[in-house]
């Protein structure tokens, strides 16, 4: 398996998403500095949290940059939960924040329509849009875990793999080049989280 690193930028549980990499005997390491980006194969951008406050940390510390300049060497990315919205263009969470823009994409609240439970909390279904080779061996209507409370709005129909409805239907997984998101957990999200995870770990550069 390639060095991967997960980007420790002070938002989210990166205990689970450690555990779920050591239960795939992954050499993954936690980075907290840009210097240290370019020594992987491969990056993990986990998160839980308020977005602003997350965009603002990654800039500040200069992490973004370094972000920048890996995801155009063609490695592969993988954004979990707060970390996908983040490779976004833009966020409407508590006003409007531009996102790293690596991908086309609008964050955007839940309808508040009567009945619909915000946070989006619990297990729900993927439905696969289109073939990748980050669903081998995943069955359509997979359960997978989630928690949020906005959603990514990507703007090509091309970049959404999976969609899972909640109101309404929204990208759970989107992939594009080097770049793939998971909306939900993936490491809280047992066995098929897990084969996602493995998936990921097996994809080739776009060098």
């Amino acid at each position: 398996m390639p060095n991967v690193a997960v980007v420790d930028y002070g938002m989210g549980n990166l205990r689970s998403v450690m555990n779920a990499l050591g239960e795939l005997s992954v050499a993954a390491e936690l980075i907290t500095e840009p210097a240290s980006v370019d020594r992987f194969e491969r990056l993990l951008l986990p998160g839980v949290g308020a977005f602003a406050q997350a965009i603002a940390t990654l800039r500040k510390s200069g992490m973004a940059d370094a972000l920048d300049r890996f995801v155009s060497s063609g490695r592969p990315v993988l954004g979990i939960c707060l970390g996908m919205q983040l490779m976004c263009s833009m966020s409407e969470e508590d006003g409007m924040h531009e996102g790293l823009g690596w991908v086309p994409a609008r964050v955007v609240s839940f309808p508040r329509s009567r009945g619909l439970k915000i946070p989006h909390m619990g297990w729900n279904a993927l439905h696969l849009e289109r073939s990748d080779p980050l669903f081998d061996g995943i069955d359509e209507a997979s359960d997978v875990y989630f928690v949020h409370s906005y959603y990514v709005a990507c703007e090509r129909a091309a970049d959404v793999l999976a969609s899972t409805e909640h109101g309404v239907a929204f990208a759970s997984i989107m992939g594009r080049k080097n770049l793939y998101g998971m909306q939900f957990h993936p490491e809280k999200s047992q066995s098929i989280g897990l084969r996602l995870l493995a998936n990921f770990l097996r994809l080739p550069s776009q060098c």
